[in-house]
């Protein structure tokens, strides 16, 4: 009987992709979440905190990779040096994180706890793999969702994106799971750069819709990070192939063609 792979966020987005990817490999996979849920098709669930620390050491014991896909709009680092901290006291021999690209040069307090994230596996003493990812279709769908309830869309002058599809970054994380500690990976996005009129433009004509744009401009550092691309994938960084406008088709329910 082999150990088991734990994953953190395994219910999630993510998640939700990864941990059929683990079981389908022939590999027990145990989710860490903060919900108690009965086993099955080959997936024990185990109740924890990561935030608290509560159950985070049971979760952890017998595994030999953990899989740490969980986080939020804060306290990521707290929670990821709980786990490494866990982790370490049970031998864990291959620890693999997902974090964002541009972790490490955008100024706004959630990629600094990403970047601490990183710094916490890196610094483990554990064999370690990070893979930063772009922003998946389904965020930049709940964003554009926002924005179109508004009477006039906003539109970041500068801002530009590369929306990856979760089911990609699920399958290259199961990869890296399953292979052996590699550190940090090449940066991983999606295969088009859009600024949010183009991403807008194609949801409002699904949805028969109309919104004046309003060009607006985002200030400080982390405006003129933006402008300057640090939230894109850099040189050497691999990219998906599914697009906006295949995901798009595909979660509204119509034919979209790319343009």
């Amino acid at each position: 009987m082999t150990s088991p792979i734990l994953v953190t966020g395994g219910t999630g987005t993510l998640g939700a992709h990864v941990v059929p990817l683990l079981c389908s490999s022939g590999h027990d996979v145990r989710v860490l979440t903060r919900s108690a849920r009965p086993a099955g098709d080959g997936v024990e669930y185990v109740t924890g905190d990561l935030l608290t620390g509560d159950g985070v050491q049971a979760a952890v014991r017998g595994a030999e990779t953990v899989l740490h896909l969980a986080g939020g709009p804060k306290g990521d680092d707290e929670a990821t040096r709980t786990l490494v901290a866990a982790a370490a006291r049970a031998g864990v021999r291959h620890l693999v994180h997902v974090s964002v690209i541009g972790a490490d040069r955008i100024p706004l307090a959630w990629m600094r706890t990403k970047l601490e994230s990183e710094r916490a596996v890196a610094e483990s003493g554990i064999g370690w793999t990070t893979l930063r990812a772009a922003q998946f279709h389904d965020l930049a769908l709940t964003m554009v969702e926002k924005m179109a309830k508004l009477p006039v869309l906003p539109v970041p002058g500068g801002l530009r994106l590369q929306p990856v599809d979760s089911r990609e970054v699920a399958a290259r994380l199961a990869e890296l799971a399953l292979g052996a500690p590699s550190g940090l990976v090449p940066d991983l996005a999606g295969p088009h750069l859009y600024d949010l009129a183009a991403l807008a433009r194609p949801y409002l004509r699904l949805r028969d819709r109309r919104r004046p744009m309003l060009p607006v401009r985002i200030p400080g550092k982390a405006g003129r990070a933006y402008r300057a691309g640090e939230n894109l994938a850099p040189a050497g960084a691999e990219t998906g192939k599914r697009t906006w406008e295949e995901f798009l088709a595909e979660r509204l329910g119509q034919g979209l063609p790319h343009g």
